[in-house]
């Protein structure tokens, strides 16, 4: 069987789906391996390190042709057109959004598994590559806000005065948060963090940061770790909630979403206008709508004297660690779901059913068939 892994074409994406050090695993698989010429050169992987680690380095073409096709990002229109039918595909697909992209895939009858639809049990961490690039997120938007910040995080005790420690407000404690949470205490920063799921609290705390609760979180409905609805009387407790709290912020970090819908808007206008001159948001959900309502993708702006990040792909400015970590999630669900004879699939098996997309020209995912439909 063989692999192709096609260069990034997206905006503002340094990633590659499969790093040096994992081509060398997958050969030992027995897998041939395709690479796209220049591939990993955003990641800082040359060539030559593909090259020397079994892979061989061809065109656009060549990559996807290949019996399994390897990307960070959903597939172009383009790319599909070259694939070849019954092929298998494997990426980050939010297939829910892109109905013109599966309709192209299920015309070439092309198996599709998508890396955001990785079932969050404990046979299938080795796959989870949602969590393995928040982990990388929630670290660099930490690292960023201290950037745009005007002060430092520690507290300092100097003959010229005591400096008294930044302080972070933090939404949402899934990955993410978590990793803002530990980056922050790290650096100094007193951190508060809230989230719409109770069970949370422990991991805030257990982290050194103080949880804000907010009552009524019966209003919440979860599946599979991740917020699937919140009632409109709870988004309100949290605001009233958060409106005192953001006053005192000098680093706000948002990492609220709702699978499968626009990220909830928790931070308005007139919030912003009550935060400190000089403070920072960084908004992690800016690329599904943003959790702020003034946040810009891919743009930083200062607003009421509020800095606004608005980086939609922060593990791509860590794209050596982020390819390396992505390489081994990829590559484990290959693994799982194919051999170097061929795909090998289980279709009862809860990983397989959980990241099938599409298979033999129908979709086949009962989420994703169920936000088409609507």
């Amino acid at each position: 069987m063989i692999i192709g892994v096609v260069k990034e074409t997206k905006e503002y994406e340094n990633r590659v789906a499969l790093s040096p050090e994992v081509v060398k695993l997958v050969r030992k698989k027995g897998f041939d391996v395709v690479v796209e010429a220049g591939a990993g050169e955003k990641s800082y992987f040359s060539d030559q390190d593909y090259e020397a680690s079994g892979a061989t380095i061809g065109s656009t073409k060549s990559a996807l042709e290949a019996d399994l096709i390897l990307k960070v990002n959903l597939a172009t229109l383009q790319e599909i057109a070259q694939m070849k039918e019954g092929a298998a595909y494997i990426s980050y697909m939010y297939a829910y959004q892109h109905p013109e992209v599966i309709a192209a895939f299920n015309a070439k009858r092309i198996s599709t598994f998508s890396m955001d639809a990785v079932p969050r049990i404990s046979r299938a961490q080795k796959m989870d590559a949602l969590s393995s690039q928040a982990n990388l997120a929630g670290y660099k938007a930490v690292i960023l806000g201290a950037n745009y910040l005007g002060k430092i995080f520690p507290l300092l005790m100097t003959a010229s005065g005591t400096i008294t420690p930044a302080r972070v407000l933090i939404f949402g404690a899934g990955v993410a948060g978590l990793q803002a949470i530990a980056t922050a205490k790290r650096l100094g920063a007193v951190v508060e963090c809230t989230d719409v799921r109770p069970e949370t609290k422990e991991q805030v705390e257990s982290l050194g940061g103080r949880f804000l609760t907010v009552e009524g979180a019966e209003g919440v409905k979860t599946e599979g770790g991740y917020a699937r609805e919140v009632s409109a009387e709870y988004l309100e407790k949290q605001q009233q909630l958060i409106r005192e709290k953001i006053k005192e912020a000098d680093l706000v970090i948002t990492t609220a979403l709702v699978m499968g819908k626009k990220s909830p808007i928790l931070v308005t206008e007139d919030m912003v206008k009550t935060m400190k001159t000089g403070s920072v948001i960084v908004d992690m959900a800016v690329e599904s709508g943003g959790n702020c309502v003034l946040s810009e993708i891919n743009t930083t702006v200062v607003k009421h004297g509020v800095t606004l990040v608005g980086e939609s792909n922060l593990p791509s400015l860590l794209p050596v660690n982020a390819s390396q970590l992505y390489a081994t999630n990829i590559s484990t669900l290959a693994f799982h779901l194919a051999s170097a004879e061929g795909l090998a699939l289980d279709l009862e098996e809860e990983i397989t059913k959980g990241v099938l997309i599409t298979h033999e020209g129908v979709v086949v995912h009962p989420f994703t068939k169920q936000l088409l439909s609507q």
